[in-house]
Parts: structure tokens; C-alpha cells; sequence
């Protein structure tokens, strides 16, 4: 068999000659040059303390200009409210038509003579909230000694008994308001009582508004609304020349009451004596015996 000769240069697989090896090992064990970054710039202690210098120098020339102008609005009479005797007033209270305005102006009798600069209108805002009729109002500066209030003033939505023959008012939020000058055309809303409280008399209210929502125009002729009974709202009316009272139950109150207005004619005709009708049944109308 004949024998294959290798030369010297002829290499088996996976032999590698030694001078190769050492050759590539030197090659790389070869050290990395590196590049030197450039030094770094120091700022000087001279010009740091300098720009800090400049910078203290601004602000409290800053706070000094500030509390110049401060202590000048202060003391400085022609930034006073109603001048330095009072003997001018410059309060102007707008919007106030049931509020008392002796009352709401009371509310800034401690600032009179001092410099509206000082005045907290927050706590004015306030304080001018709990006068009676009041539901809200606007305090504002006008430079250089004016200030001027927009008051916005409830609305009231019915009557409520106070005592024997004696009646207040309540607006929609549930807000009891002394009586007024005006005449308003509003039914008396039965079941209030001054000692409930507000969120009881909201929850009153609030049937009313209900109830007079889904009737609409028609609710000028309610003499009497009564929400003593939520399940079973009661009112009464001058229909005829006579008064009815009208059972109108827990909801669905326009169809009911429009019931009524279609019939009542015909009822009036075959039982002019009916006082008492209930409508809490929408195709029918029955006459409760009283």
C-alpha cells in the first residue's frame, strides 16, 4: 500500500505549527495605546465668588425695591379706603337688592382709613357670604383706594310657615331668607320647618323643584305644595273658584297633573262638591271623600 508523504510544510487538521502560535500570541500580547483626553478646565475661586457676589446683590436689591414699594402702598394716604377722614366713601357694593347694604358695607368697617393694600379679600369674601340674602360675592381692589363688591343675591322658590301667621322664604339650596318688600307669587311649601336641617330642607326642596320642573307653567297655580310624605307629594290649587287638592304621588308628575287639567271640567260638572282628587293612578282620576 502506498504511503503518503508529508512535506514539511504539508500540516495534519487541527496541528498548528509552534512558531505560528508564538507568532500570533506576540501579536497579541502588543499593548493598546490609549488616547489622553485634554485636561479639564478649572474655573477660578475668583470669578466664582464674584458671580456669587452679583447674584446676592441682585436679590436683596431685589427684597428692598419690594419692601420700598410695600411700605409705600401701606403708608401712603391716597391708597386708603374712604380717605384718611372716612369723609369719602369709596365702597361701591353693586348687585345688593334684598341684602342690606348698611349690613354688607359693616363688613368693611375695620378697613376704613387703612391702605386697601392690607385688606384680606378672602376673609371679606367671607364674612359677606353669611349676610342674609347673599349667595355669593366678588371683593375688588381698584387702585388706588376703591373697592368695589358684586354681590349675587338667592333666588327664592317657595314660602315656608316660621310660626303661626308668620312666613319666610327658601331658595333652592334649602336657604331660609327673611321676609322681602316684593311681592313673589310662590306656593307655600308644607312640610319645612326652620329647625330642620339644611340638608333635610334641601331634600324638600328639591321635590318642589321636581315637581314644578315637570308641570311647567302650570306650577304658578299652586297655592300649596306639601312634601311632608316623599312618596306621596300633595297640592293645592284655586281651579274654578274653589280650592282642590291634588294627590300627585312619588313621580311622573306632568302626566298626572295634565290628567287633571283634561278632566277637570267634567269632574266639576258631575261632582262639584270634589275637594280631594288622586291622580296616582295615570288613566284614572278618583275622588277621595273627605
Amino acid at each position: 500500500m502506498a504511503r503518503k508523504r508529508f512535506e514539511q510544510d504539508e500540516r495534519l487538521p487541527g496541528i498548528d505549527r509552534d512558531d505560528d502560535r508564538r507568532s500570533e500570541g506576540s501579536a497579541l500580547a502588543r499593548p493598546r495605546v490609549r488616547g489622553v483626553s485634554p485636561p479639564k478646565r478649572q474655573i477660578s475661586r475668583v470669578k466664582v465668588s464674584i458671580a456669587v457676589a452679583i447674584v446676592v446683590a441682585v436679590v436683596a436689591g431685589g427684597l428692598y425695591a419690594f419692601k420700598s414699594v410695600e411700605q409705600f402702598l401701606i403708608r401712603d394716604p391716597r391708597f386708603a379706603l374712604n380717605g384718611e377722614d372716612g369723609s369719602v366713601s369709596t365702597l361701591e357694593i353693586r348687585g345688593a337688592t334684598h341684602a342690606s347694604t348698611r349690613r354688607l358695607a359693616s363688613v368693611f368697617r375695620d378697613d376704613s382709613g387703612q391702605s386697601v393694600y392690607l385688606m384680606p379679600l378672602t376673609d371679606r369674601r367671607a364674612t359677606l357670604r353669611t349676610v342674609d340674602w347673599v349667595k355669593d360675592a366678588a371683593v375688588a381692589r381698584v387702585w388706588p383706594n376703591r373697592v368695589v363688591v358684586n354681590v349675587s343675591e338667592r333666588t327664592p322658590v317657595a314660602f315656608v310657615t316660621l310660626a303661626p301667621a308668620k312666613f319666610g322664604l327658601i331658595d333652592d339650596e334649602g336657604v331660609i331668607l327673611p321676609p322681602a318688600t316684593d311681592r313673589f307669587h310662590l306656593p307655600v311649601l308644607v312640610g319645612v320647618h326652620q329647625n330642620d336641617s339644611l340638608e333635610s330642607r334641601r331634600r324638600s326642596v328639591r321635590l318642589l323643584m321636581k315637581l314644578t320642573a315637570a308641570v311647567g307653567d302650570s306650577a304658578s297655580n299652586f297655592a300649596e305644595v306639601d312634601v311632608s310624605e316623599p312618596s306621596n307629594l300633595k297640592v293645592k290649587q284655586s281651579s274654578g273658584g274653589r280650592m282642590v287638592t291634588l294627590l300627585l304621588g312619588d313621580g311622573n308628575y306632568g302626566t298626572r297633573y295634565r290628567n287633571f287639567a283634561n278632566h277637570y271640567g267634567e269632574i266639576r260638572q258631575k261632582l262639584p262638591g270634589a275637594g280631594t282628587l288622586d291622580l296616582r293612578i295615570e288613566d284614572r282620576i278618583t275622588v277621595v271623600d273627605e
